[in-house]
């Protein structure tokens, strides 16, 4: 949601109302449901018991956020890491075993003390998103309170008598039901902010929604823990930290091989990919193939000139995602820099080569950019040059490289728009054309 911002904090306070006007009202309009919702719980009895319950619940939510406070001081250094809410172990733990009074409170109060510890200082998290966050928070958490209590096994986990398959029913339905209402509220902004390509890719990744259905897990079982004595739960704060640092430590990895401008591979990593694939077909039986792709777009300096290097850079990104979107499952695509792309293709044929770079030129061909400033940036191009192995007699990566990027000043050369493959045979030396010494490239 929200742009970034590094400015002034009055800035931050009011980039609620740049947003999208559905997405304004949608915004608004769950933190109003959230609002009636916290108050019409407040008419919920505690139990007396209750109440030690939800100070070691909150106290082990403040102590995983503290012990892990320098893994998020990490992700602000490396401010294009997405941010990874770990609370929902103590937010479940809390629907399933508090009355709804307090498992509300508990989210709310956890919220608060995680925004004046870490959000306060994060620019990409102004104050609206923070409070969007806790109202979605307070819906899911509401929905697996309600199904504990429907089922019966909030009332069994209080009674420290939890048992029976009703009430792993009931476990697995209340945290089901927390993950169905939050990835569809989060779902929802997405769609209206960012409008993504699909629906698809709103409600996450398989390792998104993995890493949350481990932390309703750890949550499950820190309720069952407390139902037998409260002190149980504490425990599960080394567990949520390991978590946590283990979740960095992917995301450093994978910040590691990623291009940020495009979110493609980088050159590296998609080098030292393509070397495995050859290395690998090399040993297979006869009849085996690897392709490689050397992709440039035509004109790229104009559109920096005219448009400006912002709007240079989402060009980019919507040729990477075109790119990605016109290979086949298991093909990878990198960026080698500026505004040159390749692509690995195992097991790819001469022919189906040539269909593919001819897929990738329609799809690049759709790409329209609105620059922001009345002005439309369309009918991009790219040229492509192909190399084929064993086709093409190199052995090596660089080998095929040089005669892809051969092929690929071949089109440029004959009129840009087209695809060029590598002959099967070369006469001399490769010699790919720095990109300097292409006029106009």
């Amino acid at each position: 949601m929200g742009t970034a911002r590094s400015t002034s904090s009055g800035d931050r306070r009011w980039s609620l109302w740049s947003l999208p006007r559905q997405a304004l009202v949608y915004v608004l309009s769950v933190d109003l449901l959230a609002t009636v919702a916290i108050a019409a719980t407040t008419a919920w009895p505690v139990p007396t018991d209750s109440w030690t319950t939800f100070a070691v619940l909150l106290g082990c939510a403040a102590l995983h956020l503290h012990c892990s406070r320098w893994i998020e001081r990490i992700r602000r250094d490396h401010s294009h890491l997405p941010h990874v809410d770990l609370c929902s172990i103590w937010i479940l733990a809390g629907a399933l075993v508090l009355p709804p009074t307090l498992a509300v409170a508990l989210v709310v109060i956890m919220y608060a003390h995680r925004w004046w510890v870490v959000g306060r200082w994060d620019a990409s998290r102004p104050p609206h998103r923070c409070v969007f966050t806790t109202a979605m928070m307070v819906l899911a958490t509401l929905a697996a309170s309600t199904v504990a209590g429907v089922t019966g096994l909030r009332d069994h986990l209080q009674a420290g008598q939890p048992g029976g398959a009703l009430d792993l029913v009931g476990l697995v339905g209340a945290g089901t039901a927390q993950w169905l209402v939050n990835t569809a509220l989060v779902a929802a902004v997405i769609l209206l902010t960012v409008r993504p390509r699909s629906v698809k890719d709103s409600l996450g990744s398989a390792a998104d929604n993995l890493l949350e259905a481990g932390q309703l897990a750890m949550g499950g079982f820190v309720a069952l823990g407390v139902a037998w004595w409260p002190g149980f739960a504490v425990p599960m704060v080394v567990a949520a930290v390991a978590l946590h640092r283990t979740v960095l430590i992917h995301q450093l990895e994978l910040a590691a091989r990623t291009d940020t401008k495009t979110g493609l591979l980088n050159a590296e990593a998609w080098h030292l990919q393509a070397t495995l694939e050859l290395q690998r077909t090399r040993q297979q039986p006869p009849g085996a193939s690897v392709g490689l792709f050397m992709i440039d777009v035509d004109h790229f300096k104009d559109i920096n000139d005219t448009h400006g290097h912002q709007t240079g850079d989402l060009v980019l990104r919507r040729i990477a995602a075109a790119l990605e979107s016109a290979v086949r499952r298991g093909d990878a695509v990198g960026r080698f820099g500026g505004e040159e792309f390749a692509v690995l293709l195992p097991g790819v044929e001469h022919e189906e080569a040539i269909a593919i770079a001819e897929r990738m030129r329609s799809e690049v061909h759709r790409v329209i950019v609105d620059d922001g400033n009345g002005g439309m940036v369309a009918g991009l191009t790219v040229s492509i040059g192909i190399a084929v192995w064993p086709d093409v007699a190199e052995d090596t990566v660089e080998g095929l490289l040089a005669a892809a990027d051969s092929a690929l000043y071949e089109a440029k050369r004959l009129g840009r728009d087209q695809v060029q493959a590598a002959g099967r045979r070369r006469r001399s030396p490769w010699t790919p054309a720095a990109r300097s010494e292409r006029p106009g490239v």
